[in-house]
């Protein structure tokens, strides 16, 4: 082989952040991240306003 035909690539590095659809890392600390926005929401509307997150929005 000689150096004409050898060719070299950098590694592939993959962005942890970024948004792709499917079953990937990505997606699931996607997943985690929203999750616990929701609950952190759910909490500080019970602490607030005295009421469960149903009985606040009239579900219950």
């Amino acid at each position: 082989m000689t150096n004409a035909t050898k060719t070299l690539s950098a590694p592939v590095v993959e962005d942890r952040n970024s948004w792709r659809w499917g079953f990937t890392p990505q997606a699931e600390i996607w997943n985690g991240r929203l999750a616990m926005i929701g609950f952190l929401a759910a909490a500080l509307i019970e602490l607030f306003s005295g009421k469960g997150f149903l009985h606040f929005w009239g579900i219950l």
